[in-house]
C-alpha cells in the first residue's frame, strides 16, 4: 500500500470517526465519550499488535522514542478531549475544518522543528486551506 493510499483511508475514517462521534455524543457527556472511544482503541490497537506477533519489539524502544511516544499520547488525548467536546456542542460541519487546521500546524512545526522544507505550493495550499476553514467556520 503506497502512503498515499494509507494518507486517503486515514481521511476516509477520519471523516467516519466525526460523524459517528456526533451520532454517538448526543446523549453523553463528551469526556465519556472520548473515554470510551480511547477504550476501544486501546483494545483495538493491542490486538493488532498480538495479531501481528510483534509484541516482542517493545525491548527495543529506546528511551527518547519512549520520552516522544509518551508525549505524542498525551498531546492526542488532549486532542481528542477538545475535539469531542466542540463536536458535542458544536456543529459537526464547522467543528472539523478548524479541527483539521492541525495540518497548517504541522505543516508550520515540520518547518521549524524537523527541519523540512517548506515550498512555495505547500505554503499556498496551507494558506487556502486556512482561508477554507475560516469561511465554513463563519458561515451561518
Amino acid at each position: 500500500m503506497t502512503w498515499y493510499l494509507a494518507a486517503f483511508f486515514s481521511a476516509l475514517f477520519a471523516a467516519l470517526t466525526s460523524i459517528l462521534a456526533k451520532i454517538g455524543i448526543k446523549d453523553i457527556g463528551s469526556n465519556l465519550a472520548t473515554a470510551i472511544r480511547t477504550t476501544v482503541i486501546l483494545f483495538f490497537s493491542w490486538g493488532i499488535v498480538l495479531f501481528q506477533n510483534s509484541l516482542s519489539d517493545i525491548s527495543k524502544i529506546n528511551k527518547n522514542s519512549w520520552l516522544f511516544l509518551i508525549l505524542s499520547g498525551i498531546a492526542t488525548g488532549l486532542s481528542w478531549l477538545f475535539y469531542f467536546y466542540a463536536l458535542k456542542i458544536g456543529e459537526a460541519s464547522k467543528v472539523v475544518p478548524i479541527d483539521k487546521l492541525s495540518l497548517v500546524i504541522t505543516i508550520i512545526l515540520a518547518g521549524l522543528l524537523l527541519n523540512e522544507k517548506i515550498s512555495f505550493q505547500v505554503i499556498l495550499g496551507a494558506l487556502l486551506m486556512t482561508i477554507g476553514s475560516i469561511i465554513i467556520a463563519i458561515t451561518k
